[in-house]
């Protein structure tokens, strides 16, 4: 960082931090565009920086407050729209070596993305959760950066932008609601711009990527009976469906030709509301075939008994390829009268933890370890594997995946509801039975081969 670019901190405990005062944008010649990442950073100085982001149910609008001690300071109404980050928070504006100006622009970013440590005093490690949450059933995030830290907002990147090659200023600034919210420096960031593209043949730098958590290990087999303690146990909740669509051909791919069958795709997810993680170990007994074992934990995260819970099995799809926990959920297709009509064939599935539900819950985790299926779910050749769904968590399956739709073909226009039901045979044990139901109304139109779907909102969420 260039002397020039550092700033005394601001009151507000935030400041704005430029890498260089010199950057290069690359781009492909067969791709004009390309993404400003101008190396803007926000910093946290003196103490961390802390968030707290919820809705009490959707029909509520998002809240945010600013943690300051024991303080909670609400945001004004407005400059937190979603569980996304700040609405309007940065605008970044480019003049060209004649002096005019070619792009002016605000943009959102979000406080909670990737952060490095920038003074060499500041603690080597970061409690706070990483990234903010697309997820739009996303019920509470905690946004922070450690004190020291700083996090990249034109990382980014916003809006790719068309850019002749040359040379270019940029301006960029916190927009004044946040300046004035948080104390943020009124001053700019000025940085200049070269943007060139790349011959053919030239190499571009390999984007950076976020390592892979190493894969979680289950302990022995489990000896003697076991048994199911007192105490805390998770609570499995089903969200509402979305990402409907019908696609027309084969199952969960809208482009195959001819149009045979009709299917209703949907995403879905089962969070784990807490207090307690929901840890089951499968070890092999034959070829496909595991038995599997939820282990319980005390409050302080000691392991104090187990059970029997079922079995896991090998899916040999395209997609899958893993292995599965049974009866972990099912997926129903209701009439209007909310009698089933069709059950999808899905029940068996990988735990992971893929999206941040509701990282407010006590005992919630703002890390997972095994965030993505390659380091949850095996291979065909494991012995034994463990499959975890921390507490805040949830475990998405989106709706191109085989097992996600209903055969509507045959059905006649009209009102349905999609029902996902969390641990339908009530194999593992929660601490709560009552809430693992959730229903989707859909309306089902047009004709075969060219079926339509229409899906009402759920409070203010609009999220088909």
């Amino acid at each position: 960082m260039h002397a020039a670019q550092a700033a005394a901190p601001p009151k507000g405990g935030l400041e704005l931090l430029a890498a260089s005062s010199d950057v290069t944008l690359t781009r492909d010649k067969d791709a004009p565009e390309t993404t400003l990442d101008l190396g803007v950073y926000l910093g946290a100085t003196g103490s961390p920086f802390e968030m707290h982001v919820q809705r009490t149910s959707y029909r509520n609008p998002v809240t945010a407050s600013w943690i300051i001690g024991n303080r909670s300071k609400p945001l004004p109404a407005g400059l937190v729209k979603s569980f996304a980050g700040f609405s309007k928070f940065l605008r970044i504006t480019l003049t060209d070596a004649k002096g005019k100006k070619v792009l002016d622009r605000v943009q959102d970013a979000c406080p909670a993305e990737e952060a490095s440590r920038v003074k060499p005093g500041a603690p080597d490690k970061s409690p706070y959760p990483v990234g903010c949450s697309d997820n739009p059933w996303t019920l509470g995030s905690f946004w922070g950066i450690q004190a020291g830290w700083a996090t990249n907002l034109t990382e980014q990147g916003g809006a790719p932008v068309k850019l002749a090659d040359g040379k270019y200023t940029a301006t960029v600034s916190v927009t004044k609601p946040y300046r004035q919210f948080f104390g943020i420096s009124a001053a700019p960031k000025k940085i200049k711009v070269t943007v060139k593209t790349l011959k053919a043949g030239g190499n571009r730098a390999a984007p950076r990527r976020t390592p892979s958590p190493s894969r979680l290990k289950p302990g022995p087999k489990p000896a003697g009976k076991g048994g199911v303690p007192a105490g805390p146990k998770p609570d499995l909740r089903s969200l509402p469906a979305w990402g409907i669509e019908l696609n027309h051909g084969e199952e969960g791919n809208a482009a195959a030709a001819p149009a045979k069958r009709d299917y209703l795709a949907f995403s879905a997810n089962v969070w784990n509301a807490g207090p307690s993680p929901l840890v089951v170990d499968g070890f092999r007994v034959k070829q496909g075939l595991m038995d599997a074992y939820q282990y319980f934990f005390d409050g302080s995260g000691k392991q104090v008994g187990y059970v029997k819970t079922g079995g896991m099995e090998w899916d040999p799809r395209d997609g899958h390829e893993h292995w599965h926990f049974k009866d972990f959920a099912s997926y129903r297709l209701l009439r209007a009268d909310k009698k089933e009509v069709v059950r999808s064939q899905k029940e068996a599935f990988c735990l992971a933890n893929t999206d941040a539900i509701n990282q407010l819950v006590k005992n919630a985790k703002w890390k997972p370890d095994n965030t993505d299926l390659h380091t949850a779910c095996g291979d065909l050749s494991s012995l034994s594997v463990r499959e975890v769904l921390e507490v805040g968590s949830g475990d998405t399956y989106e709706q191109s995946l085989p097992g996600q739709s209903f055969d509507v073909t045959k059905l006649p226009n009209g009102t349905y509801y999609i029902q996902v039901i969390a641990n339908p045979a009530h194999r593992l044990f929660e601490g709560n039975l009552n809430n693992n139901v959730s229903l989707r109304k859909v309306i089902l139109g047009g004709k075969p081969g060219k079926r339509t779907v229409k899906v009402p909102p759920v409070g203010l969420v609009n999220a088909p």
